[in-house]
């Protein structure tokens, strides 16, 4: 059965369409495919799509967009039909191809003893469980390149910190909850800390200039 959604306008110049408070893999790639129709089908105006969970807000130019479609009695009445369109065309069955990228992480994270301690695992249960998984980057935010990854064995699903630490070093690996991800850059932070990588996740110079993009599979191999 297609997810049920809801379309509301964010601002004057943005629009989200919204497809419940869930985490859900299928509600997931179904804003990845909305994501991927707005880059390759953008309407005149189009500035861009940003994804989260479970909505992809677009954000667009409204002169552009009244000067392009003077039909349209408004431009939000535009985007809002550009996107039940979007939305009709897809099809469910379409399968993706998601890049999977292996980062190499150290488990020398200052909070892996706690994590084990948390669940009464030793520190190499925690180490096998977190590199044994497939992650999914659900959504970008936070960071420059930082990944929310879901996936993650509730086995090792841990708090955040209740004091977040100042500063994080960048290539941090952590868990909050029954997420996982890497910190991009130095920068305070609450997770709790297994591991690192050298694995640089953001250059500006770069293009693309992240490592990682919603959609994208992750696994984490063991360095030792």
């Amino acid at each position: 059965m297609e997810q049920p959604y809801r379309i509301f306008s964010l601002s004057d110049s943005s629009i989200t369409i919204d497809f419940g408070s869930v985490i859900d893999e299928a509600v997931n790639t179904r804003v990845a495919q909305l994501l991927d129709y707005c880059k390759e089908n953008p309407f005149v105006g189009f500035s861009e799509a940003v994804p989260a969970y479970a909505s992809l807000t677009v954000f667009y130019d409204v002169i552009q967009v009244r000067n392009a479609y003077a039909d349209s009695p408004t431009a939000y009445a535009l985007v809002e039909n550009y996107l039940v369109e979007a939305l009709n065309k897809l099809n469910i069955a379409t399968s993706t191809s998601p890049n999977l990228i292996e980062i190499p992480v150290i488990y020398n994270g200052e909070d892996i003893a706690f994590v084990a301690e948390h669940h009464q695992l030793s520190i190499e249960e925690v180490i096998q469980i977190h590199s044994a998984a497939t992650y999914r980057v659900y959504m970008m935010g936070f960071l420059p390149g930082f990944a929310y990854l879901g996936g993650m064995d509730a086995r090792i699903a841990t708090p955040r910190r209740a004091s977040p630490r100042t500063s994080v070093p960048a290539g941090s690996v952590g868990i909050a909850g029954r997420q996982t991800g890497i910190y991009p850059l130095a920068s305070p932070g609450g997770w709790q800390l297994i591991g690192h990588t050298n694995t640089p996740l953001f250059d500006m110079n770069a293009q693309p200039p992240t490592l990682l993009k919603a959609g994208d599979l992750v696994r984490f191999v063991r360095v030792i």
